[in-house]
């Protein structure tokens, strides 16, 4: 086995496209987003040496709690249109060193290229999602056209957002029935940013980064862009509604709501589940 066929696994072949979908709607223009994924190192071992290290680079951030653990993740300042034709340069593999504060680098990146800046954030939710379900191995960050401009229009409020969005669509209470965290606006790429980020991933897989962006967590690439496409097309149909003047007649209510879960069997956020009607403002 060489590591060269690493490029061949079908864990790169999930980056390749989803950094392309994600790039073709429109969420990722220029070297916007990002994406890491966890790997086990049974995934790894019939592509690549595990333990063949290119080369050693440090990272802002204490990740000691999941030293060990390994990442395929996208490469600062990389272009998501590329991806999908050079993987081996705008993504790499790394393993969290044992001393918590680099990763060592066992493949991509081949000219240079480093873990995306904010792989600090990503590594912070990481290990909180980690501690509620081990099968969350995605995290992704994107800038979903219209939840972006929801952010200016609509009070950064986790309920009123977070109802808003479920009543646009059946789906949306199905697919994100803990609803949408929010986190205030903040310098993005700082270790301040990740943390509240990550705080909010305890009990949301999606945190809204108000004027900027989306941060998802999911238990495959699948999982977590869909989760993502659930949420920007519940924000498309609110921004339409707007267009058209903005005046509810009809709406999905809360009978309608707790109707969907216990159809699907989930159970919503209690604390979002009753509250104001589109309609009257009650």
């Amino acid at each position: 086995m060489t590591q060269e066929k690493f490029i061949n696994s079908p864990y790169v072949e999930q980056m390749r496209k989803i950094t392309n979908g994600l790039y073709t709607h429109g969420w990722d223009e220029r070297n916007g987003g990002n994406v890491s994924y966890q790997l086990l190192e049974s995934e790894i071992k019939p592509y690549a040496d595990t333990g063949k290290v290119l080369r050693n680079e440090s990272i802002d951030f204490d990740a000691s709690e999941i030293a060990g653990q390994y990442y395929l993740v996208t490469g600062t300042g990389r272009y998501f249109k590329n991806v999908i034709d050079n993987p081996e340069g705008d993504t790499g593999l790394v393993q969290i060193a044992k001393d918590g504060h680099s990763v060592d680098i066992l493949w991509g990146y081949n000219d240079g290229a480093q873990p995306t800046s904010e792989f600090p954030a990503h590594l912070m939710t990481h290990i909180n999602r980690q501690h509620v379900d081990s099968n969350q191995r995605i995290v992704m960050h994107c800038h979903p056209t219209n939840l972006i401009a929801m952010s200016f229009t609509v009070p950064l409020d986790e309920k009123t957002m977070t109802r808003i969005l479920w009543k646009m669509q059946a789906e949306s209470v199905v697919v994100f029935p803990e609803g949408l965290g929010i986190i205030p606006y903040m310098t993005p790429g700082t270790n301040q940013i990740g943390e509240a980020t990550a705080d909010k991933m305890k009990e949301f897989r999606l945190v809204l980064w108000p004027q900027h962006g989306v941060f998802a967590a999911g238990d495959s690439m699948d999982e977590t862009f869909g989760l993502i496409e659930t949420v920007e097309k519940a924000a498309l149909i609110y921004t339409t509604v707007q267009s058209q003047g903005g005046k509810f007649i009809q709406e999905i209510s809360d009978a309608d709501l707790e109707n969907l879960t216990h159809r699907f069997g989930i159970k919503p956020n209690p604390n979002f589940i009753m509250g104001k009607s589109l309609i009257s403002g009650k």
